[in-house]
């Protein structure tokens, strides 16, 4: 108890200002549990009974919830986007673990749980297979697209920022130049020009046998945006790693690739931890801008929720439903950066 309260009360304008922040956060936390709970409504036909309580309209959650989670995939099949949610949420915490670095066996597991669940979870997605109805990209929203947008998208824009951010301090100038050029136009550019140019102008620029999904072209997209913020972040790891390092690898007679797998990368990833994971977060949260190409995000399923005649009107309880969502998912990802660091030494020489 003492660490939390120290310096609180040491002083006599310390205490004044703790005990008035108190009283502000006893009296906003008194205001919202009468709004949230004492005035409640958890069933109500319409918003206009809610109104006439004067508290939460929790009844529209228990009517529309379905729809805010899953967007407009059809309701009777909305068991196969959770499944394949849970599937890949598991699948990635597993990659997470430390304790799967560590063991080769495990390792190897997890790539091959990786090939096989990846295809059942696109089967679950897009159906026609097993007896399942097809489900187009286009009725995909919630939090699973979401998700899979930020994970998939995140995924890929590492591999690709790994390879970006060695291309910009190789020695070899028309390397570094592409690289730069890379790394400068798509930070360059908004993230909501590169859906709308993604999903409206790459048809006409591209041969008309070269079709592609919709989702597809938007996870391009956030691929390609993201690995150039990536790079930038790897590379200012790389340029931080001593000179003695690269030359220690030569001596032991380290091939370029070699040196970079053993030595210089796992050093340079390290140190970037925290700026990689903003940048984790960041991607997770812009996934709402695809609403502007008419996919229905987790945000956008919250706006879409409201259309209903009934509930026209509600804002807070949709908003703060999706808020708890995105803090839960970005805490997560928070929390497991603060450990790895601690883990690593990050910071620690």
């Amino acid at each position: 108890m003492r660490r939390w309260t120290a310096g609180m009360f040491d002083s006599v304008p310390n205490a004044v200002v703790s005990l008035a922040l108190l009283w502000l956060v006893a009296r906003a936390a008194l205001g919202l549990w009468d709004w949230g709970v004492t005035r409640a409504s958890l069933e109500a036909p319409n918003a206009e009974a809610c109104a006439r309580a004067g508290g939460a309209c929790w009844a529209f959650l228990r009517d529309r919830w379905r729809l805010i989670l899953f967007g407009p995939y059809p309701y009777a099949e909305q068991w196969r986007p959770a499944l394949a949610l849970l599937a890949f949420v598991a699948l990635v915490a597993a990659t997470a673990a430390p304790a799967t670095w560590r063991a080769p066996r495990r390792a190897r597991a997890l790539a091959l749980a990786w090939l096989l669940v990846a295809p059942l979870m696109g089967a679950l997605m897009w159906g026609g297979v097993a007896g399942l109805a097809f489900v187009p990209a286009r009725l995909w929203g919630g939090l699973p697209l979401t998700v899979m947008l930020a994970g998939v998208g995140v995924a890929l824009a590492f591999g690709l920022a790994v390879l970006l951010a060695l291309g910009r301090v190789s020695d070899m100038p028309v390397i570094r130049t592409l690289c730069l050029l890379y790394v400068e136009f798509f930070r360059g550019v908004p993230l909501v020009a590169l859906l709308f140019l993604a999903a409206i102008l790459f048809p006409y620029l591209v041969p008309a046998e070269w079709t592609m999904d919709t989702l597809l072209r938007a996870q391009l997209a956030f691929a390609l945006f993201f690995a150039a913020y990536m790079a930038e972040a790897i590379r200012g790891g790389l340029q931080g790693i001593p000179r003695g390092q690269y030359l220690a690898a030569d001596s032991l007679g380290m091939g370029y690739w070699q040196a970079r797998r053993r030595i210089i990368l796992p050093q340079a990833l390290r140190t970037v931890i925290p700026s990689l994971v903003n940048i984790f977060i960041a991607a997770f949260k812009d996934t709402s801008l695809v609403v502007v190409i008419s996919m229905l995000d987790l945000l956008g399923a919250a706006n879409a929720s409201t259309a209903q005649a009934q509930w026209w009107g509600l804002y807070i309880e949709p908003y703060l439903f999706i808020a708890v969502i995105y803090l839960a998912f970005c805490s997560a990802m928070s929390a497991y950066s603060r450990g790895l660091e601690r883990r690593l030494g990050v910071g620690v020489r």
